[in-house]
């Protein structure tokens, strides 16, 4: 199995998952005299199931995603931490951005007149940047997921 249909396996069982926790919740309680719409002896043992095999998933994608080498960054793991560093510094960046360019009516001269602290250009220009390395991050790994085997 490759690394992308594991990853893609993970989506599943992880929605599985949220769903398992409505179909509980719906059997949980009834009225007296009702039946429930699923057995939760059942669901209890599907979670279970559903869990165990999660587990052991993550487990196999994580060791592939710390063996397997992906140059320049080190490892996948290395490349998926750097890709996530990325996407949380342009986060930043652009609430700052949108901060420093907020335009402020002033009724009169005699109001008080905010003005940027930061060069909204230059952080622009960075923010740029690093979209186009995210992006160059985030398809050397899709590219490894789908030639890696998973270990």
């Amino acid at each position: 199995m490759k690394l992308a249909e594991a990853l893609l396996e993970r989506a599943d069982l992880q929605k599985r998952l949220a769903q398992m926790r409505k179909r509980l919740s719906r059997s949980a309680v009834v009225q007296e005299g009702e039946e429930p719409p699923e057995d939760p002896k059942e669901l209890l043992q599907e979670m279970n199931r559903i869990v165990t095999s999660l587990e052991s998933l993550v487990k196999r994608i994580n060791h592939t995603n710390a063996a397997v080498s992906l140059e320049p960054y080190g490892t996948i793991a290395d490349a998926l931490t750097r890709r996530e560093m990325i996407m949380h510094k342009r986060s930043l960046l652009e609430s700052l951005v949108e901060e420093a360019s907020m335009i402020e009516d002033r009724y009169s001269h005699s109001e008080i007149k905010s003005i940027a602290t930061v060069s909204v250009r230059e952080l622009q220009k960075e923010i740029d940047a690093l979209s186009k390395e995210y992006r160059e991050v985030d398809t050397r790994v899709q590219q490894a997921n789908w030639l890696t085997e998973l270990k």
